[in-house]
């Protein structure tokens, strides 16, 4: 039988240390290469696009909105180019986001976390601001010491830190003032804003994304990677032992020595690696892991390392590639002496792409074959029927018509039901009578009741199927509805 503990008499176990990790500051050093190119390439294009796009016009004729793109949010539509979506037509949003969801695993499948390295507006607003840094404190040893004597701060310091601040809160301001011209006319709300005019929404609105932008960019940096982004989580489950991600080929740099120690094992006739343990890789990483150490949740596979890795093997002359996109079952081939395999093309890449191609060619063609005339008939239910002093019966319904094209149109209504029905639109004097014609404005929804009338002696069923048909009468496009003709 166990004796009881007395809790008193427990020893203290051994520190296990504090919850969450001290935050350290990163001081990313400046690098060149391929990779790095490649990033200025995407970040001048994803910002140009950001910031220019709500100035591109776009003609959709006399009255009609002629920014490029446009959400316009008291009319309830969207523009994009020639392209204009009704609420009705959230399903394409729906579209979209499937597509970009199943594109970022698809991104994913082939190089890792390529997204987050080059294309997520953390990365690259992060990128411009440590630009933006360098630029007026310079690189990474020179801010360190300055930041490491920063009690005794000369006039100097200061104005490179004011500088430096306000130039950030100008990006973060032009940042927030960009987004909410995708909500207006761009010149005109550049103008209002300029002479305080605008709504007070435009101004709260630009107040929050700019201090999102300023403290997540200049403060928070890779602390929004490693702690507040679930997409590093979410990524470790949809990899597969195929995928290329930013790896040390270990089986070629190790064991670690120094140059001079290298080149007399050598010598020897001995092999050791070719990683010199010169940390570039740690001081370019924007995020501050030693890629080294393998696999790492704050890693956002940017490749800077791979360029500082290469700078220093050409002037050690020593191959590049010590650091690449590469896998494990490459490594272990290569350990085995034999040629590493890559295999993009799978049956997890043909999926996410079919997926792709699928929902994107449905979505082309609901665009390319949607209709600019739609037609929606709603019977009145209170009362369903009503017989008239004649003996004929008579059925209201609600009809809507909604008109997408940028011009008016003449519509003529028609109906296939009852024997000898007729037709009439109420609060419309039409000029033939057994044909009404209302005229919609462009862009406009127009609702209107519509009154059939039928004889009883010629219609003895309950229920009589009724289909409504509208046409312009200028361009011959036609919509239908069908509902019922019912007897009290």
């Amino acid at each position: 039988m166990n004796k009881a503990v007395n809790p008193s008499e427990l020893k203290p176990e051994a520190d296990v240390g504090p919850l969450y990790a001290p935050h350290k500051k990163v001081y990313p050093q400046s690098v060149s290469g391929k990779f790095r190119r490649v990033k200025w390439g995407l970040m001048a294009f994803c910002l140009g696009i950001y910031y220019l796009l709500p100035f591109v016009r776009w003609n959709r004729g006399l009255g009609a909105p002629s920014q490029a793109v446009l959400i316009d949010l008291p009319n309830s539509r969207f523009y994009f180019f020639f392209i204009e979506l009704w609420p009705q037509e959230v399903y394409y949003f729906t579209g979209l986001l499937i597509v970009a969801a199943v594109a970022l695993f698809l991104m994913n499948s082939i190089g890792g976390r390529i997204w987050c390295g080059y294309l997520c507006p953390q990365t690259v607003w992060t990128d411009l601001f440590y630009a933006v840094e360098r630029l007026v404190e310079g690189d990474r040893r020179e801010r360190m010491r300055k930041d490491a004597s920063t009690g005794s701060m000369k006039l100097g310091r200061i104005s490179e830190i004011v500088l430096k601040h306000s130039i950030w809160l100008m990006i973060a301001w032009w940042t927030g003032g960009a987004w909410v011209l995708y909500f207006s006319d761009a010149p005109t709300l550049v103008k209002q804003l300029a002479t305080f005019q605008a709504p007070m929404v435009a101004y709260v609105w630009i107040g929050i994304l700019t201090a999102t932008t300023y403290l997540l960019a200049g403060y928070m940096r890779e602390q929004v990677c490693t702690y507040m982004c679930p997409w590093p989580r979410i990524q470790a489950a949809l990899t597969d032992e195929w995928a290329l991600n930013v790896t040390y080929r270990y089986d070629r740099g190790e064991k670690r020595m120094s140059v001079k120690k290298a080149a007399e094992l050598r010598a020897l006739g001995e092999t050791v690696g070719d990683c010199v343990d010169c940390y570039q890789c740690v001081a370019v990483c924007p995020t501050g892991i030693d890629i080294r150490n393998g696999p790492q949740l704050e890693c956002i596979q940017c490749g800077l390392c791979i360029d500082a890795c290469d700078a220093v093997m050409r002037k050690i002359s020593r191959p590049t590639g010590l650091i690449g996109y590469d896998n494990d079952i490459n490594i272990h081939r290569r350990e085995q002496g034999k040629a590493p395999i890559y295999r993009i093309v799978r049956g997890r890449t043909i999926a996410y792409s079919a997926i792709i191609a699928l929902v994107g060619g449905i979505m082309i063609h609901t665009l390319a074959t949607r209709k600019t005339l739609e037609m929606n008939v709603l019977h009145d239910r209170n009362p369903v029927a009503v017989a008239l002093s004649d003996g004929s019966i008579r059925n209201a319904y609600t009809v809507r018509l909604l008109n997408k094209s940028g011009f008016d149109r003449v519509i003529a209504i028609d109906m296939n039901g009852p024997v000898n029905s007729t037709l009439h639109v109420v609060g419309v004097d039409s000029v033939t009578p057994d044909r009404p014609m209302i005229v919609i404005g462009r862009d406009q929804t127009s609702e209107f009741r519509l009154l059939v009338t039928a004889p009883a002696e010629n219609n003895t069923e309950k229920s009589i199927p009724v289909r409504f048909h509208v046409t312009d009468i200028g361009l011959g496009v036609a919509a239908s509805a069908t509902d019922n003709f019912v007897l009290p």
